[in-house]
C-alpha cells in the first residue's frame, strides 16, 4: 500500500468503530483471565489439591472446538436483535450470572457444581467470542482492520488485570462471592454495548439453513480460493505462531532454572510482558495503516521470529543472582543502585529479553489476527472466524504439551533454536498466501 493511497492515520484511529472494539475485546478477554487467573488462586485458598487445580485446564475444550457451535451462530438469530447483537448480549447477561453463581459456591462440598459452572464459563465465553468477532469482520471496514483488530488484541490482554489483579487484591479484603460479583460486574459495559449498536448490514443475510450454515462457510473458503490455496493458508494459520508460542510454553520454569526468583518474575517478566506485547500491538497496528497487511505480516513476523532467539542467549548466559526482593531490602539500596550489581544486571536481562520478545509477538499478532479477519468472508464470518482460530490454537494445545520433552532432549539453547526454526515455515508460505510485492486481495466485503 502507497503512502499516498494510504488513509490518514488519526481519520482511522479516532472513531467510535475503534472505541466498541476496545470494549468489545475487554468483554472478550475477561471470562478467559477469569478461568486461567482468579479460578485457580480461588481453588488453592480454599485448600484443593494441585493435581484438581491442574484439571481444570481441560476447560479450554470450548475454546478449541467453538466451529463446532459456530454454524448455529450464523444461522440462527435472536429476535429483536439480530445474528451478531442477540448471542453478544445473551452470552455477556449469561456470563455475569455464571461468575456470580461460580462464587456463591464452596469448592470444598461443591466441586462437581465449580467444575460444571467453570465448564459453562468457558463455554459461554467462547460463544461470545464467535458472535464477536463476525461482529468485528463485518464493523470494521478493510482499511480499518488492521488497527480495529490491534486494539481489540490489546483491550483482551489488559482485560487480564481485573481477574489477574484487581481481584486478587480484593479477595484479601473481601469474601470470595462478593470478589466475584465485583468481577462479574465488568462485563456490564460489553452488554450495554451490545444494546446500544446497531448491526452490521451484512448480518442481515443470514444462511438460508442450517445445513448451509454449516457447509457453505467451507465451500465457500475452498471454492474462493481453490484446494491448493485453501491449503496453504491453512497452513500458514497453523505454522506463523508456532515458532513463539512453542518458546513460551514452559517460560516461568526457564525463568526459575536461569536463577530467577518469583518476585523477579512476577515484577520484571510479568510486566514487561504486557506492557511490550501491548505496545508493540499499539504501533503494530498504527504501521499496519502504511504497510498494509501483507507487508506486516513480512515485517512483523521477521520481528517475532528474532525476538526468540533473546531466549536462547539467555540460556547459552546461564544461571545467575538474581531476587531483587532481597537486593532492595539491604541498606542504602535503591532501584538506579540496583543495576549496577550483577545480581541486578542479570534480572534487567530478563527484562529485556522478555520485552523484545512481548513486544515482537504483540506486531506478529497484530497482523496474524488482521490476515484472519481479512479472510473470512463476512456471509459465514462466525463459522470462518471460529474455524481458523481454532486451528491458530492448535500448537498452544497439542504441540506445546511436548515442550518438556524436547527441552529434556535438547537442552535449553537447542530448544530455542528449534522454536526459531519452526518460525520459519509459516515465513515461507507467506510467499504464496500474502505475497510482499502482490497487492492484498480484494476484500469479501458485500
Amino acid at each position: 500500500m502507497s503512502t499516498a493511497s494510504a488513509p490518514s492515520i488519526w481519520k482511522t484511529l479516532l472513531t467510535r468503530k475503534m472505541l466498541i472494539c476496545i470494549v468489545l475485546g475487554f468483554s472478550s478477554g475477561l471470562p478467559l483471565f477469569l478461568l486461567f487467573n482468579l479460578v485457580p488462586a480461588w481453588l488453592k485458598t480454599e485448600g484443593l489439591s494441585l493435581k484438581a487445580i491442574g484439571a481444570f485446564a481441560l476447560v479450554q475444550f470450548p475454546y478449541t472446538w467453538k466451529f463446532l457451535w459456530a454454524p448455529f451462530a450464523d444461522r440462527f438469530g435472536v429476535p429483536g436483535l439480530g445474528r451478531r447483537r442477540g448471542w453478544m448480549l445473551l452470552s455477556q447477561l449469561a456470563l455475569i450470572g455464571a461468575v456470580v453463581a461460580l462464587g456463591s459456591l464452596n469448592p470444598v462440598a461443591d466441586l462437581s457444581a465449580v467444575v460444571m459452572l467453570a465448564a459453562l464459563v468457558a463455554f459461554l465465553s467462547a460463544t461470545q467470542d464467535i458472535a464477536i468477532d463476525a461482529y468485528r469482520r463485518e464493523l470494521l471496514a478493510e482499511t480499518e482492520l488492521g488497527f480495529g483488530n490491534a486494539v481489540f488484541v490489546n483491550a483482551y490482554k489488559i482485560a487480564g488485570l481485573v481477574p489477574g489483579s484487581l481481584s486478587l487484591f480484593l479477595a484479601d479484603h473481601l469474601p470470595w462471592f462478593e470478589v466475584f460479583a465485583i468481577t462479574a460486574a465488568f462485563m456490564i459495559p460489553g452488554a450495554l454495548l451490545s444494546l446500544a449498536v446497531s448491526e452490521p448490514e451484512a448480518a442481515r443475510l443470514a444462511p438460508r439453513t442450517l445445513r448451509d450454515a454449516v457447509v457453505e462457510p467451507f465451500h465457500e473458503f475452498m471454492q474462493r480460493h481453490g484446494w491448493r490455496s485453501a491449503a496453504l493458508v491453512l497452513g500458514f494459520i497453523f505454522f506463523y505462531k508456532l515458532g513463539d508460542s512453542l518458546a513460551t510454553a514452559l517460560a516461568t520454569p526457564f525463568y526459575l532454572e536461569m536463577g530467577f526468583t518469583k518476585t523477579d518474575i512476577g515484577i520484571v517478566a510479568k510486566n514487561a510482558g504486557l506492557w511490550c506485547s501491548v505496545a508493540g500491538g499499539l504501533l503494530g497496528g498504527v504501521w499496519m495503516i502504511r504497510l498494509g497487511i501483507n507487508r506486516a505480516l513480512w515485517v512483523f513476523g521477521v520481528a517475532q521470529a528474532v525476538a526468540i532467539l533473546g531466549f536462547a542467549w539467555l540460556a547459552w548466559l546461564g544461571p545467575g543472582p538474581g531476587d531483587i526482593a532481597a537486593m532492595l531490602a539491604q541498606p542504602d539500596s535503591s532501584w538506579a543502585m540496583l543495576w549496577q550489581q550483577p545480581a541486578g544486571l542479570h534480572v534487567l536481562q530478563l527484562g529485556l529479553v522478555i520485552g523484545i520478545e512481548a513486544f515482537g509477538v504483540g506486531l506478529g499478532t497484530t497482523a496474524f489476527v488482521a490476515f484472519i479477519a481479512r479472510t473470512t468472508n463476512p456471509a459465514y464470518a462466525a463459522t470462518q472466524f471460529a474455524l481458523f482460530t481454532s486451528l491458530m490454537a492448535v500448537p498452544r494445545t497439542v504441540i506445546n504439551a511436548f515442550a518438556g520433552v524436547l527441552v529434556e532432549q535438547l537442552g535449553w539453547v537447542g530448544f530455542f533454536a528449534l522454536c526459531f526454526a519452526l518460525a520459519l515455515p509459516g515465513m515461507l508460505l507467506l510467499m504464496q498466501v500474502a505475497p510482499w510485492r502482490e497487492p492484498a486481495p480484494a476484500s469479501s466485503n458485500g
